[in-house]
């Protein structure tokens, strides 16, 4: 297909550079072939130098892990056009269509501003959206059996749904429906915001206790695969966070000085990361010997480009296994903060850490220091 003499050079040309990124993954012939296949078949009734439509994409390998392939080759050259709405625009339809009439238009118009961000407000993350409307989708429902418009709720109402609920719960729908309601006066949707005058005072202090001999037992049985065992690592020698372990990528290791640079910082490696990281460098380069993609982590769908794994990745090896990473992390900070006797900016400056969050640790390790550790873990 890519000597097809009837497609263009330059169509034979990204045919060529997919077929080299499919085998740097390691594809296989069944996997590499009908992707090269139906891209090859979208050519031979393309123009030459018209972009390839997502949607051609998408119906011609129907979703697949080639047509992801293919998307990014076609960008890489500057012959790709994402043409379909986005998942997020469709899931804030779908979701706001299971609302009563009187609120549906109000909140699918909230949700967009949220996504996409205003003159005067920034675009949130897709996980803001999915914890407001699930924080406000419940409260809706329920006024819905005697209220049938947003301006029709009030401070009373408010006030009922926040009195039943205790803690972060308690919080993270306050904040929530706040901001819907901000934002409803500020589009004059409501003549007054019913959340004005209301607060549930700050959020309750982070919890957090030293992990037992049979959790870290745990995490080790679990923890089995090279890649396992170097997120572990990084989360307990540097507690880094998910998103952090994702992104690094192979310029900010030295292993023959054994260092790490982390936002900006060079650490020194320890043992136990070294030999995490050693291990699983010697399993990657044995997996996906020529991927071009630079991060540390890499699967076999991201060997094929540049991007890094998706956050889907660890939850389907890590937390579906029991392995809390979040868990992994705070412990970390934790010992810290005991052994250089609850200083914040200690922990600030060696975690990357905001100040509240270094305060934060710092009163927990304190609490623990006043008391014998067994004790709080009786």
């Amino acid at each position: 297909m890519i000597g097809d003499l009837t497609i263009s050079s330059t169509h034979r040309a990204v045919l060529q550079r997919m077929a080299e990124a499919a085998a740097a993954a390691n594809w296989s012939a069944q996997t590499s072939g009908p992707a090269l296949a139906g891209l090859s078949r979208i050519f031979g009734r393309h123009p030459d130098g018209q972009p390839v439509r997502l949607s051609q994409l998408n119906a011609e390998l129907r979703r697949s892990s080639g047509a992801r392939l293919a998307r990014t080759v076609l960008d890489e050259v500057g012959l790709f056009l994402d043409d379909t709405e986005s998942t997020m625009r469709l899931w804030i339809e779908r979701q706001s269509s299971t609302l009563p009439e009187g609120f549906r238009a109000d909140v699918r118009t909230w949700l967009i501003v949220l996504l996409e961000g205003s003159a005067r407000t920034k675009a949130r993350s897709k996980s803001t959206l999915y914890a407001y409307f699930g924080r406000v989708r419940p409260h809706l429902l329920a006024w819905s059996q005697t209220r049938h418009q947003l301006r029709e709720i009030t401070e009373n109402d408010i006030s009922q749904v926040l009195n039943a609920l205790t803690g972060h719960q308690r919080a993270g729908t306050f904040t929530a429906l706040r901001s819907l309601f901000q934002f409803a006066k500020r589009h004059r949707l409501i003549f007054a915001d019913p959340t004005r005058r209301l607060s549930v005072g700050r959020a309750p202090a982070r919890v957090l206790q030293p992990m037992t001999d049979a959790e870290i037992t745990k995490v080790k049985l679990a923890a089995v695969t090279p890649e396992q065992r170097l997120v572990v690592a990084l989360a307990a020698v540097y507690a880094m966070r998910a998103s952090a372990i994702r992104h690094l990528t192979l310029d900010d290791i030295d292993l023959p000085r054994r260092h790490i640079r982390l936002s900006g910082h060079h650490k020194k490696l320890s043992e136990f990361a070294h030999r995490a990281l050693v291990d699983w460098l010697h399993d990657r380069q044995r997996k996906w010997p020529h991927t071009p993609n630079r991060h540390v982590l890499i699967s076999w769908k991201s060997a094929a480009g540049t991007e890094p794994v998706s956050d889907y990745y660890l939850t389907w090896r890590l937390l579906l296994l029991g392995i809390q990473l979040e868990q992994i992390r705070g412990d970390r900070v934790l010992q810290e903060a005991l052994v250089v006797n609850a200083d914040p900016l200690h922990l600030e400056l060696v975690f990357n850490l905001s100040s509240q969050t270094a305060i934060e640790y710092a009163d927990i390790a304190r609490s623990l220091l006043e008391r014998p550790i067994e004790a709080v873990l009786s």
